[in-house]
């Protein structure tokens, strides 16, 4: 048995059965659109009958529209929470001196 040198290209992520445009389309996806495709790779995996190839590049692509959508509610988060913290300070100032210069 040989131990074969490793690659200083490869990263330490796992080859991806994904092409780079079917990631660009995934990055450029909207929310509805990545939860939409997300819920029927759950259902295709749940029906069962694909094989190894086939079920690995369902979960694969879960993977993917899933941290799509993730990201997409993140950055929702944000906004809300910068608004929140706007509207707060907003409040605390509301009827004093400071709120008139």
């Amino acid at each position: 048995m040989t131990v074969e040198a490793q690659d200083p290209k490869k990263t330490d992520t796992p080859a991806s059965s994904l092409t780079q445009e079917e990631r660009e389309r995934i990055a450029s996806m909207s929310y509805e659109e990545a939860r939409d495709q997300l819920i029927q790779a759950v259902q295709a995996l749940e029906a069962g009958g694909l094989n190894l190839d086939q079920s690995m590049r369902q979960w694969e692509l879960g993977e993917a529209l899933a941290k799509r959508a993730q990201t997409l509610l993140d950055q929702v988060r944000a906004k809300l929470d910068a608004a929140q913290a706007e509207q707060q300070t907003s409040a605390d100032t509301a009827g004093t001196q400071s709120n008139l210069e």
